[in-house]
C-alpha cells in the first residue's frame, strides 16, 4: 500500500534489549542492537551497538561491543571499539581494549588496558587525519 523500500535492515534499531535485575542467564548473547543488564550474565556478550551494565549488573565473561556505560561488575576480556566510560561504581577485572577511556573517580579498574590502533590517529589543525609515528 504505501511501497516500502526493504533497506536489509531489521526494524530493531533504536531499540533496546534488556536483562532486569533478579535475571541470571548463563549462555552467549549476540545482537546487533543496544542492550542493557540489571541481571547477570555468566557468557559472552557481543554486540555491533552499545552495552549498558547498570550498578546491580554483573558480567562473566568477554564482551566485544561499539561503545559501554559500565557501572556494575565486570570480569573478563573487554574489546570496545570506540568508547568504554566507567563509572564511579564499576568494577572491572580483565584485560580491556578500547579506542577511548574514561574513567570516573571511586571507580575500581583492575585491569591491563590497551588503546587501538584508532586511538592512534592524531587529528590535524587543517581537520585531517594522520597516523602518531612509531606506531
Amino acid at each position: 500500500m504505501f511501497n516500502k523500500k526493504n533497506t536489509g535492515y531489521p526494524e530493531v534499531f533504536g531499540k533496546t534489549n534488556r536483562i532486569v535485575e533478579g535475571t541470571k542467564i548463563t549462555g552467549d548473547i549476540v545482537t546487533e542492537t543496544d542492550f542493557r543488564i540489571d541481571g547477570e550474565l555468566t557468557g559472552n556478550f557481543v554486540s555491533t551497538g552499545r552495552l549498558v551494565l547498570g550498578p546491580s549488573g554483573i558480567i562473566i565473561g568477554d564482551v566485544v561491543c561499539n561503545n559501554a556505560d559500565i557501572e556494575g561488575k565486570l570480569k573478563g576480556k573487554v574489546k570496545v571499539n570506540e568508547l568504554l566510560n566507567v563509572k564511579a561504581k564499576a568494577s572491572i577485572e580483565g584485560e580491556v581494549t578500547v579506542g577511548k577511556l574514561a574513567v570516573e573517580p571511586g571507580a575500581d579498574f583492575s585491569a591491563s588496558c590497551i588503546m587501538s590502533d584508532s586511538s592512534s590517529k592524531l587529528m590535524l589543525s587543517d581537520g585531517k587525519e594522520t597516523k602518531q609515528k612509531g606506531k
